[in-house]
């Protein structure tokens, strides 16, 4: 055959009516910018900017390939895929480029909210929320009562101490005075503590020097003087309780809570210097009263039940303890008197769920401050 009627070699795909073929960005003739089919892409007819995204030839599947032995290098520019720019009104991203999400931001956990309350009845410390809160505030928010009892540790205490001012009482005033001080140093750090402001060494300590005057009052002028004493020693105090407020730069409500804890708490302190102005018999039979109450009161009884057994008992153990002293069957009286107010104390100690600190000064010291005055007072009636 001759070479004018060979046919010509095509290859696959390359027909003589066939253009060839040329991939994206190879064509002379025809530029595959984005957005050139407004039919194919619903996009306006905009050429997307060259210098932004520079065209990258891809080879032709239908070429033939390379040996596959030999080694093929890869030349062109690239661009980091990860880079996203700035989409505009003007030039809206190509299909071929899809921002991928920011992996979202870690979450601290959340750590699990403490149980409302121990087993031993007291709350946990507050972790979330408002720290400004109080158990008693929560304890009402869920319908449980802010009153809580100091228990049979405290209880104990008390009994202890009683018995101290009993046997103090029996030996002689200097002696009855020891247990006393103690009592009136644990009656004003209770209150303090009691009435949420701690700490509070000023005003503790004013209020406990109020107490030690009144005692050193009570024993220069003696037991016949008691009431000058005790009424002038809690003139002076609350009068150089007021001066020291005056002088004080904190906020003006700060200042009167200052003021109404510090004149309380020195009046407790002064007012159980009683049991140093009353008759030794009466402090002996009342302190025993009120060591039998506190202990029944704690013990895990319904509420009635446990008040009329509280109150029962200390009449008994007045009546028992006025057995060895001159006032006899009178002391049942005196025991129940000295048992109301002994539970009045308790009862004070035990409102808006105080911490433990509470219970071992507060619940400890003012079931005995608070039966000083029926000691004082039915002490000399009954005498």
């Amino acid at each position: 055959m001759s070479n004018d009627q060979q046919q010509p070699q095509y290859g696959y795909g390359q027909g003589p009516e066939q253009q060839p073929q040329y991939g994206y960005g190879q064509d002379p003739q025809q530029q595959y910018a984005y957005g050139q089919d407004q039919q194919q892409y619903g996009y306006p007819q905009q050429g997307y900017p060259q210098q932004g995204y520079p065209q990258q030839a891809y080879p032709d599947p239908s070429a033939e390939q390379p040996d596959q032995g030999a080694t093929q290098t890869w030349q062109g520019q690239t661009w980091d895929t990860q880079y996203q720019p700035p989409a505009t009104g003007s030039y809206p991203l190509p299909p071929e480029v899809h921002a991928e999400p920011a992996p979202p931001e870690p979450v601290a956990p959340v750590p699990p909210v403490a149980a409302a309350s121990g087993a031993d009845g007291y709350s946990a410390p507050t972790t979330l929320g408002n720290a400004r809160i109080t158990d008693a505030q929560r304890a009402r928010a869920e319908g449980r009562s802010p009153i809580i009892a100091p228990g049979i540790q405290p209880a104990a205490i008390t009994a202890v101490l009683g018995l101290l001012l009993a046997l103090g009482a029996a030996i002689g005033s200097y002696a009855l005075a020891v247990p006393l001080v103690l009592l009136q140093a644990v009656t004003a750090a209770g209150w303090f503590r009691l009435n949420g402001m701690w700490p509070a060494r000023q005003g503790i300590a004013l209020a406990f020097a109020g107490g030690l005057v009144a005692d050193v009052a009570l024993l220069a002028a003696g037991r016949e003087n008691g009431p000058a004493a005790i009424i002038g020693t809690l003139g002076v105090w609350v009068l150089l309780t007021v001066v020291l407020q005056l002088r004080s730069r904190a906020g003006a409500d700060e200042r009167m809570q200052g003021l109404m804890a510090t004149v309380a708490s020195a009046a407790l302190a002064v007012l159980a210097a009683g049991h140093l102005a009353a008759v030794p018999d009466a402090v002996t039979v009342g302190a025993v009263a009120v060591a039998a109450a506190v202990l029944v009161r704690a013990l895990p009884l319904p509420a009635p039940v446990s008040v009329v057994a509280a109150l029962a008992v200390a009449a008994g153990a007045g009546a028992v303890a006025g057995g060895f002293t001159d006032l006899g069957a009178k002391g049942a009286l005196l025991g129940l008197a000295t048992g109301v107010c002994a539970l009045i104390g308790l009862r004070v100690a035990s409102y808006d769920y105080p911490s433990r600190f509470v219970h071992m000064t507060a619940g400890v010291a003012l079931p005995l401050t608070a039966a000083a005055p029926a000691v004082y007072v039915l002490g000399r009636v009954l005498t």
